[in-house]
């Protein structure tokens, strides 16, 4: 039977243990101990159930035809395994959540080199200490308040504050 079941995927548990936060230590020991618990008693199965002694049987009941009945129904019973409809759409947000990733990623990428830019001018500019008012504004212009205007404090919209 363990050869059947070989087509389940295996837990990479050291990667898992990486991203379970401490306080989710115990909770994850607990379900590692039952996954093994259930593994280890999965892999102690036999392949193929053991086969039914029909002859005993036959001996062993009085009523006649009874155990040819059972061992007719009996072969003919089929057990349906259940068909898998949960892999493809795992598999499907699986492909979706890397497509994301990838994206997130490159627009990362893209913020990262715009402040490395923002970076860059804010060393390359004289020190505040050493500026005057108009370095000031031409540095940052937003600092620059419009008297003209806006002719009273806080010569601005009161919206933009």
């Amino acid at each position: 039977m363990a050869g059947r079941r070989a087509a389940v995927k295996a837990i990479d548990w050291a990667a898992f243990a990486e991203r379970v936060p401490p306080n989710q230590r115990a909770m994850f020991n607990a379900l590692k101990t039952r996954s093994d618990a259930l593994s280890a008693r999965l892999a102690a199965l036999p392949e193929k159930p053991p086969a039914i002694n029909w002859a005993h049987y036959k001996a062993a009941v009085a009523k006649a035809g009874m155990v040819d009945e059972f061992q007719k129904k009996f072969s003919a019973l089929k057990v349906p395994e259940p068909v898998d409809t949960q892999t493809a759409k795992i598999d499907a947000q699986e492909q979706e959540a890397a497509k994301s990733t990838a994206e997130y990623v490159q627009a990362s990428k893209a913020r990262i080199a715009q402040y490395e830019q923002q970076l860059q001018k804010l060393r390359s500019m004289i020190p505040f200490e050493q500026m005057t008012f108009e370095d000031l504004h031409e540095a940052f212009p937003e600092t620059k308040l419009d008297k003209e205007k806006y002719p009273y404090w806080p010569h601005r919209p009161i919206a933009d504050l």
